[in-house]
Protein backbone atom coordinates (compact mmCIF):
# COMPACT_ATOMS: atom_id res chain seq x y z
CA UNK A 1 0.00 0.00 0.00
CA UNK A 2 2.58 2.48 0.25
CA UNK A 3 2.79 5.07 -2.47
CA UNK A 4 -0.16 4.54 -3.60
CA UNK A 5 -1.75 7.65 -1.86
CA UNK A 6 0.72 10.46 -2.52
CA UNK A 7 0.48 14.01 -2.73
CA UNK A 8 1.02 16.32 -5.79
CA UNK A 9 2.17 19.64 -5.25
CA UNK A 10 3.68 20.94 -8.58
CA UNK A 11 7.14 22.11 -8.30
CA UNK A 12 6.92 25.22 -8.69
CA UNK A 13 5.33 26.31 -4.93
CA UNK A 14 6.74 23.13 -2.82
CA UNK A 15 8.29 20.23 -4.42
CA UNK A 16 7.26 18.76 -0.78
CA UNK A 17 4.59 16.07 -0.90
CA UNK A 18 1.67 16.19 1.49
CA UNK A 19 -1.57 18.08 0.62
CA UNK A 20 -4.16 16.51 -1.64
CA UNK A 21 -4.61 12.94 -2.29
CA UNK A 22 -3.53 11.39 -5.35
CA UNK A 23 -3.55 8.25 -6.60
CA UNK A 24 -0.20 7.39 -8.76
CA UNK A 25 2.57 5.12 -9.27
CA UNK A 26 5.85 5.12 -7.11
CA UNK A 27 8.42 6.13 -10.03
CA UNK A 28 6.22 9.66 -10.77
CA UNK A 29 9.01 12.11 -9.96
CA UNK A 30 7.94 15.80 -9.87
CA UNK A 31 8.53 17.95 -13.00
CA UNK A 32 11.63 20.24 -13.10
CA UNK A 33 10.32 23.99 -12.78
CA UNK A 34 9.76 25.81 -15.32
CA UNK A 35 11.56 29.21 -15.47
CA UNK A 36 8.92 31.50 -15.16
CA UNK A 37 5.40 29.93 -13.98
CA UNK A 38 2.68 29.52 -16.69
CA UNK A 39 -0.17 31.75 -16.26
CA UNK A 40 -3.01 29.72 -16.78
CA UNK A 41 -5.47 32.26 -18.43
CA UNK A 42 -6.76 30.00 -21.19
CA UNK A 43 -7.22 26.91 -18.46
CA UNK A 44 -8.90 29.49 -15.86
CA UNK A 45 -11.28 30.59 -18.59
CA UNK A 46 -12.77 27.36 -19.92
CA UNK A 47 -12.94 26.99 -16.37
CA UNK A 48 -14.96 29.53 -15.48
CA UNK A 49 -17.42 28.59 -18.77
CA UNK A 50 -17.59 24.81 -17.91
CA UNK A 51 -18.57 26.29 -14.42
CA UNK A 52 -21.54 28.59 -16.18
CA UNK A 53 -23.28 25.49 -17.01
CA UNK A 54 -24.45 24.64 -13.27
CA UNK A 55 -24.30 27.51 -12.22
CA UNK A 56 -26.76 28.69 -14.54
CA UNK A 57 -29.15 25.88 -14.03
CA UNK A 58 -29.25 26.44 -10.50
CA UNK A 59 -29.73 29.90 -10.88
CA UNK A 60 -32.81 29.01 -13.09
CA UNK A 61 -33.89 26.91 -10.21
CA UNK A 62 -34.27 30.08 -7.77
CA UNK A 63 -35.63 32.02 -10.88
CA UNK A 64 -38.41 29.69 -10.87
CA UNK A 65 -39.32 29.87 -6.99
CA UNK A 66 -38.90 33.49 -6.75
CA UNK A 67 -41.27 33.69 -9.95
CA UNK A 68 -43.92 30.89 -8.12
CA UNK A 69 -43.34 32.84 -5.31
CA UNK A 70 -44.76 36.08 -7.26
CA UNK A 71 -47.95 34.45 -8.33
CA UNK A 72 -48.96 32.48 -5.27
CA UNK A 73 -48.53 36.35 -3.64
CA UNK A 74 -51.60 37.32 -5.81
CA UNK A 75 -49.61 38.76 -9.10
CA UNK A 76 -51.43 37.36 -12.53
CA UNK A 77 -49.48 34.33 -14.35
CA UNK A 78 -48.84 36.33 -17.08
CA UNK A 79 -46.90 38.96 -15.00
CA UNK A 80 -43.04 38.53 -14.59
CA UNK A 81 -40.63 39.60 -11.63
CA UNK A 82 -39.11 43.22 -12.60
CA UNK A 83 -35.36 43.04 -12.36
CA UNK A 84 -35.74 46.69 -10.77
CA UNK A 85 -37.83 45.73 -7.93
CA UNK A 86 -36.63 45.08 -4.33
CA UNK A 87 -37.91 40.82 -5.07
CA UNK A 88 -35.66 41.28 -7.97
CA UNK A 89 -32.47 42.80 -6.58
CA UNK A 90 -32.86 39.87 -4.12
CA UNK A 91 -32.96 37.54 -7.12
CA UNK A 92 -30.14 38.63 -8.21
CA UNK A 93 -28.50 38.66 -4.81
CA UNK A 94 -29.60 34.93 -4.24
CA UNK A 95 -27.88 33.86 -7.61
CA UNK A 96 -24.79 35.42 -6.30
CA UNK A 97 -24.82 33.81 -3.00
CA UNK A 98 -25.43 30.82 -4.81
CA UNK A 99 -22.88 31.13 -7.30
CA UNK A 100 -20.27 31.80 -4.27
CA UNK A 101 -21.18 29.05 -2.06
CA UNK A 102 -20.71 26.95 -4.60
CA UNK A 103 -17.52 27.95 -5.85
CA UNK A 104 -16.01 28.07 -2.03
CA UNK A 105 -17.05 24.88 -1.15
CA UNK A 106 -15.59 23.15 -4.11
CA UNK A 107 -12.60 24.60 -3.94
CA UNK A 108 -12.86 23.96 0.01
CA UNK A 109 -13.34 20.01 -0.34
CA UNK A 110 -11.00 19.26 -3.56
CA UNK A 111 -9.24 22.28 -4.57
CA UNK A 112 -11.29 22.36 -7.85
CA UNK A 113 -15.05 23.32 -9.26
CA UNK A 114 -16.06 20.97 -11.74
CA UNK A 115 -15.32 23.26 -14.46
CA UNK A 116 -11.53 23.05 -13.61
CA UNK A 117 -11.13 19.13 -13.08
CA UNK A 118 -11.39 18.38 -16.99
CA UNK A 119 -8.67 21.24 -17.21
CA UNK A 120 -6.78 19.87 -14.27
CA UNK A 121 -6.36 23.11 -12.26
CA UNK A 122 -6.44 23.50 -8.79
CA UNK A 123 -6.94 26.21 -5.91
CA UNK A 124 -4.22 26.05 -3.28
CA UNK A 125 -2.47 28.48 -0.91
CA UNK A 126 0.96 30.31 -1.36
CA UNK A 127 2.73 27.29 0.73
CA UNK A 128 0.34 24.52 -1.74
CA UNK A 129 -1.84 23.62 1.31
CA UNK A 130 -5.24 23.53 1.51
CA UNK A 131 -7.16 27.74 1.46
CA UNK A 132 -9.13 28.74 4.22
CA UNK A 133 -12.73 29.90 3.66
CA UNK A 134 -11.79 33.34 4.38
CA UNK A 135 -9.22 33.01 1.92
CA UNK A 136 -11.44 31.80 -0.87
CA UNK A 137 -14.16 34.15 0.11
CA UNK A 138 -11.63 36.79 -0.38
CA UNK A 139 -10.32 35.27 -3.35
CA UNK A 140 -14.49 34.79 -5.20
CA UNK A 141 -14.81 38.51 -3.99
CA UNK A 142 -12.50 39.71 -5.32
CA UNK A 143 -12.79 37.61 -8.65
CA UNK A 144 -15.87 39.00 -9.00
CA UNK A 145 -14.71 42.05 -9.21
CA UNK A 146 -12.11 41.18 -11.69
CA UNK A 147 -14.70 39.86 -14.19
CA UNK A 148 -16.92 43.49 -13.76
CA UNK A 149 -14.18 45.27 -14.98
CA UNK A 150 -13.79 43.24 -17.97
CA UNK A 151 -11.52 40.57 -16.87
CA UNK A 152 -8.54 43.11 -16.37
CA UNK A 153 -7.29 40.68 -12.74
CA UNK A 154 -7.28 37.76 -14.86
CA UNK A 155 -5.63 39.52 -17.79
CA UNK A 156 -3.19 40.75 -15.00
CA UNK A 157 -1.31 37.52 -14.98
CA UNK A 158 0.53 38.23 -18.37
CA UNK A 159 2.15 41.04 -16.59
CA UNK A 160 2.55 39.95 -12.78
CA UNK A 161 6.47 38.51 -12.05
CA UNK A 162 4.46 35.49 -10.53
CA UNK A 163 1.78 35.21 -13.07
CA UNK A 164 -0.73 35.83 -10.32
CA UNK A 165 -4.17 37.17 -11.09
CA UNK A 166 -5.74 40.06 -8.19
CA UNK A 167 -7.72 37.27 -6.85
CA UNK A 168 -4.79 35.04 -6.13
CA UNK A 169 -2.55 38.01 -4.68
CA UNK A 170 -5.74 39.49 -2.55
CA UNK A 171 -6.53 35.86 -1.34
CA UNK A 172 -3.26 34.30 -1.06
CA UNK A 173 -4.18 31.60 -3.09
CA UNK A 174 -3.09 30.45 -6.58
CA UNK A 175 -4.11 28.22 -9.31
CA UNK A 176 -2.16 25.53 -10.27
CA UNK A 177 -1.87 23.00 -12.93
CA UNK A 178 -2.17 19.53 -12.28
CA UNK A 179 0.36 17.12 -14.14
CA UNK A 180 -1.21 14.07 -15.75
CA UNK A 181 0.01 11.05 -14.45
CA UNK A 182 0.29 7.66 -16.32
CA UNK A 183 -1.66 4.64 -15.04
Amino acid sequence: MDGIWNTVVPAILDPEPAVYPVAMTDTAAPASPPTKPDPLILRRLLSLFYDLWPVLAVWMLLSALFNLGYYLAGHSEREILKTASVLGVLLWLCCWLVAGAYAVASWARGGQTLGMRPWRVRVVDADGAVPTRKQLAIRYLVGNLSLLLGGLGFWWAWFDRERLTWHDRVSGTRVVWIEKHPR
